[in-house]
């Protein structure tokens, strides 16, 4: 599962589908496409024919904050989603996208925050949190 922040105001917010239509998720997409779990290396559109394998990706926040910085209202607002996909995925890895969203998984999966540092894994109960 691959946590970010928040869908983009002119990507993932016009689209329907996280990281997709906007430079944010052009890396991801590319970085999922090169590491075989996705079909294509790119998305513009929900009805462009990616496919993930074996991911799941979703946000802390479910619209774009104004200024890219969702309050602390907003996320506490969100956190029964999060949390929701979280137990019908039930995730081996969390990937998290950023300082926020692993401070928002965190307390998502009511644990204490890890120290946020790119690149680095942590136990989480039967699964893996790693935080770029």
């Amino acid at each position: 599962m691959i946590v970010g922040l928040a869908p983009a105001a002119h990507g993932g917010n016009r689209t329907g589908r996280m990281f997709t239509g906007d430079s944010s998720g052009s890396w991801l997409i590319k970085a999922l496409f090169k590491a075989g779990l996705a079909n294509l290396p790119d998305s513009v559109s929900r009805d462009d024919g990616l496919a993930l394998k074996n991911t799941y990706i979703t946000a802390i926040v479910r619209c774009a904050p104004p200024k890219n910085k969702p309050s602390v209202q907003e996320i506490s607002n969100c956190r029964p989603y999060l949390k929701q996909e979280i137990a019908m995925i039930k995730p081996k890895v969390f990937l998290t996208l950023g300082y926020l969203a692993t401070n928002g998984l965190t307390d998502a999966l009511g644990i204490r925050r890890q120290p946020f540092k790119h690149g680095a894994v942590y136990a989480v109960g039967d699964s893996w949190l790693v935080s770029s």
